[in-house]
């Protein structure tokens, strides 16, 4: 699937539990540059920040602080 800047989708939380999570609830995501594929940073969500990056198009991470 590409995801466009922006784009929101509908949350279906039956697909976000089949998502293998780690130990502590969290799993990683790949930030990438749209056109060339560059990976610009690697970031952890848990299931609400994966629920609001895909409600909203905005990315949210879940952060210790």
């Amino acid at each position: 699937m590409e995801i466009q800047k922006g784009k929101s989708f509908k949350v279906d939380d039956e697909e976000i539990s089949r998502i293998v999570f780690n130990s502590e609830g969290l799993v990683p995501a790949i930030i990438q540059e749209q056109s060339s594929g560059k990976v610009l940073m690697m970031a952890w969500m848990n299931a609400d920040s994966l629920r609001e990056t895909l409600s909203t198009g905005r990315t949210w991470f879940w952060s210790r602080s």
